[in-house]
């Protein structure tokens, strides 16, 4: 099969094969994704005796928030640095190395799959939903996150329209797919009934990040991401400080006591399998 987008899926791996993304990954942006766990495993019903893939797992906290339910979890993602922290993390639960348009396991395994902001780091989104759908039971429930629109995603908002205005967004990187191409309701349902999956439903949780100072917006994201990592580093030292003075000042709207707190929602989407 054709990749979708040439490049775009060894640049990712790669990226988060990096042992200090998946640290930072962990200190800087878990604290805030892990806030859409539980409706995540509401919308996918999971409970005690579910069985649970959690596909692109990263650290394993929604693998051992599925556990905790009394589900039986497996955790998979693409990165041998990801699985590496998750099983060190939680030593009782299993974590493999699998590709998402590529999973390592029979036809109707699992009474639910779940992603939690998995689905816009994949090259082929619906190649990667039509394989949960495959390894599901009929009945079973896919759930996933994604951000909400950038409008809407205060920090990551801020960043882009900064580096718009005063750096430059056309970087040395592959191609790859909308990272909000799904932020949309209408999108994610459609992605979902392509994908064989009935009743698609969106809902949107609330999520807010809690920072000292809006400078730590730029390090969290060139610490703790791929992408956006990219598109930082490759700026300028005075484009770099232009950036950072536009987030400060868009951000100064958001301060309470004597930090800020940015909204950061989550679109939310799910379905069944017939």
């Amino acid at each position: 099969m054709t990749e979708p987008y040439p490049g775009f899926h060894e640049f990712e791996r790669l990226g988060w094969e990096n042992a200090d993304v998946v640290r930072h990954y962990e200190q800087e942006i878990a604290a805030l994704t892990r806030q859409s766990s539980a409706p995540l495993l509401d919308a996918a019903a999971v409970s005690t005796g579910s069985r649970v893939l959690d596909v692109a797992c990263g650290p394993g906290f929604l693998t051992a928030s599925a556990a905790e339910r009394g589900a039986s979890s497996i955790g998979v993602d693409f990165s041998n640095a990801q699985v590496a922290a998750a099983r060190t993390r939680y030593p009782g639960l299993r974590f493999e190395i699998a590709d998402a348009c590529a999973l390592p396991f029979p036809d109707a395994s699992f009474d639910a799959v779940l992603s939690s902001f998995g689905m816009l780091h994949f090259s082929d989104a619906r190649g990667a939903a039509a394989e949960a759908c495959r390894v599901l039971v009929p009945g079973g429930r896919f759930a996933f996150t994604v951000w909400d629109r950038p409008e809407r995603v205060v920090a990551m908002g801020a960043l882009l329209r900064a580096v718009r205005a005063h750096g430059s967004a056309d970087i040395a990187i592959p191609a790859g797919p909308d990272f909000f191409g799904l932020s949309e309701p209408e999108r994610a349902e459609r992605l979902l009934r392509a994908a064989g999956f009935e009743n698609p439903a969106v809902a949107y949780v609330p999520q807010v990040w809690h920072l000292k100072e809006p400078e730590h917006i730029l390090v969290a994201f060139r610490r703790a991401t791929v992408r956006m990592r990219a598109l930082l580093q490759a700026q300028s030292a005075e484009q770099t400080a232009r950036i950072q003075a536009a987030v400060r000042e868009e951000i100064s709207a958001y301060r309470q006591g004597d930090g800020y707190e940015l909204p950061m929602p989550a679109l939310l989407a799910s379905g069944s399998k017939p």
